[in-house]
């Protein structure tokens, strides 16, 4: 599971350096606000990192869970509903 959810988890790139018998879960869907990622971006993404790790060993996922501190974050359970609706939207849209 690698959090690839905001600018500062930097690029791809460092998944070729991942032995190929794992399997990866790109974090990419943010827990830290109710905004939610663009639809069109998240297959797009994971195209970028399918150039660096195979696409049949790649998953999508939230990067966190929805409460990943003590005083939890700022995100409405309609939000967090979107955004679990999403992982599979997208799961759907890459891998059928």
């Amino acid at each position: 599971m690698l959090e690839y959810d905001d600018d500062r988890s930097g690029t791809f790139a460092a998944l070729k350096d991942i032995p190929e018998d794992k399997f990866l879960v790109l974090g990419l869907i943010t827990t830290k606000t109710g905004r939610l990622e663009h639809v069109d971006d998240l297959p797009r993404r994971v195209r970028m990192a399918s150039k660096y790790f195979p696409l049949a060993q790649l998953g999508v996922s939230t990067q966190c869970g929805f409460a990943s501190s003590v005083i939890g974050n700022p995100i409405s359970p309609e939000d967090q509903m979107q955004k679990l609706a999403l992982v599979v939207r997208t799961t759907r849209e890459i891998w059928g």
